[in-house]
């Protein structure tokens, strides 16, 4: 192999471990148990999925947002039918509704559709890290394992330190909403760290997670909710 071919590969691989990466699993699994979600387990499901789904998967967990960049509920309804698609920009938001559309419509069919909420656990994650929202610049390569795993060590030994807050979900209206407010809060933390060139604070991470767990809380709620059966 000549030594360009050994530095593109490199390069490639590097960019692949990086850019594919999010919290780390008991980040995520904590999250879903401060959401109260029964089975937090397969939070990490959907990184797992990564090891053979490839870019498919890998471009629904994160949207590489240009600064300044404001996230509508427009925009990730939108952003719903490209779930599973190959998108180098990402299209973490639509992710999250679509995984929640499957899991209801699974139930609705009498089927097991629990791994689809098992993916919306992670993608809720997913989308309070702050360079999950952002564009994949040099400062987010440089810092985005660092941040990925600077809460991890011992978080499922804290199960109060991801405190929630009430959030309402009663649509898919709602949820759309919720998303970019959510999107909004983590996008302008990861554009304020990268302006003064710095890792998130401690208090910073736990409170993004928070949002997290809040969000996930209100979408448990919401998919279990009955639903009226139409008129006929």
């Amino acid at each position: 192999m000549s030594r360009l071919s050994a530095t593109i590969l490199a390069l490639c691989v590097c960019f692949w471990a990086v850019d594919s990466a999010a919290w780390h699993d008991e980040t995520h699994l904590a999250v879903a148990r401060a959401a109260g979600y029964a089975k937090w387990y397969n939070a990490t499901g959907a990184d797992m999925a990564k090891l053979k789904a490839g870019r498919t998967e890998q471009h629904n967990h994160y949207v590489n947002n240009r600064t300044g960049t404001v996230v509508t509920a427009e925009a990730v309804l939108r952003q719903a039918g490209r779930y599973n698609t190959i998108e180098p920009r990402g299209h973490l938001y639509g992710a999250i509704l679509a995984s929640v559309r499957d899991y209801m419509g699974a139930k609705a069919e009498g089927k097991y559709g629990e791994y689809h909420l098992g993916f919306a656990a992670h993608y809720l994650g997913d989308l309070s890290m702050p360079l999950h929202n952002t564009e994949y610049d040099a400062f987010n390569r440089k810092n985005h394992a660092k941040i990925d795993g600077m809460v991890d060590a011992g978080i499922l030994e804290r199960p109060g330190r991801i405190e929630t807050y009430p959030v309402t979900v009663r649509s898919e209206a709602d949820l759309a909403r919720e998303v970019a407010r959510v999107a909004n809060l983590a996008r302008e933390l990861g554009e304020r760290i990268r302006a003064e060139k710095r890792l998130p604070t401690e208090e910073e991470a736990y409170a993004q997670l928070g949002h997290s767990a809040s969000l996930l809380k209100a979408v448990i709620v919401y998919t279990e909710a009955p639903r009226l059966a139409p008129r006929g």
